[in-house]
């Protein structure tokens, strides 16, 4: 049942990035944004402890 999943799950992602590339790329940018912002974020708080 996993590897269905599995299978199941990377052939959904491969049709919408090929029937919808420019939605699928501001997907991946807006999460990495986040992922960026949540780095700087931890980055200053590691930076700020005494």
């Amino acid at each position: 049942m996993k590897k269905l999943l599995k299978w199941g799950t990377v052939a959904f992602l491969a049709f919408y990035m090929v029937s919808q590339p420019h939605k699928a790329a501001n997907v991946v940018h807006g999460t990495l944004g986040g992922l960026t912002g949540a780095a700087t974020s931890l980055s200053t708080f590691v930076s700020d402890l005494p």
